[in-house]
């Protein structure tokens, strides 16, 4: 699976734009990931989101607005795109351009992305309705704010459970096999071996 990394916002935030057969998808749109696929000249076709954090959606309306592409993702992230108010109600001083999903999607173990089957995972713990897309052929996991190279997603935020993101990890996640790379939504890439040997928050016990 060929696939392109973008790093964007305050918060270097991670999306990945991955070939599948039936053309672009875009996971995640931090700010400047807009600019950042038009500028590549790539058509886009999707863009699947692997939660709602601020750091993640910024860009969603303008990508709405450039690519007219659909958007995907879970029922409870669906608010945090659609409401301009949704984090200020947490007391953030954020505000995002709205945008509305158009259509949902939940944990399966096969769902077909134009013409690409991912296994899809919720992982909750970090974010409420937090995703991660796995492409077994590839041994690929679009892992969002899940597992980072050495740490792990914070918990304290909104809807945050630390010790339920550390169980899922264990649970979900290292289950798929130590071979699999992790494109995290910060930092660079890992292998899920390498988590489950060395991480101090979800490795070996």
């Amino acid at each position: 699976m060929i696939y392109e990394r973008f790093c964007g916002g305050i918060f270097e935030t991670n999306c990945y734009l991955l070939k599948a057969s039936g053309g672009w998808i875009l996971f995640d749109a931090p700010d400047g990931a807009c600019e950042w696929v038009r500028s590549l000249g790539v058509d886009l076709k999707l863009l699947l989101l692997t939660h709602g954090h601020v750091d993640h959606v910024q860009d969603v309306a303008r990508i709405k607005r450039q690519f007219d592409c659909p958007i995907g993702c879970h029922p409870l992230t669906a608010p945090m795109i659609s409401d301009r108010e949704f984090f200020r109600s947490f007391g953030f001083e954020l505000e995002i351009q709205p945008a509305n999903p158009d259509f949902l999607i939940e944990e399966t173990p096969s769902r077909d992305f134009l013409g690409s089957q991912f296994q899809v995972l919720e992982v909750p713990g970090h974010c409420p309705g937090s995703l991660c897309f796995f492409l077994p052929d590839d041994r690929l996991l679009i892992g969002g704010d899940v597992l980072f190279a050495g740490s792990i997603g914070r918990g304290d935020l909104p809807g945050g459970d630390i010790d339920l993101l550390v169980q899922e990890i264990r649970k979900k996640i290292f289950s798929l096999g130590d071979d699999v790379t992790v494109l995290p939504g910060h930092g660079p890439p890992t292998k899920i071996g390498t988590e489950r040997r060395t991480n101090p928050f979800v490795g070996l016990e």
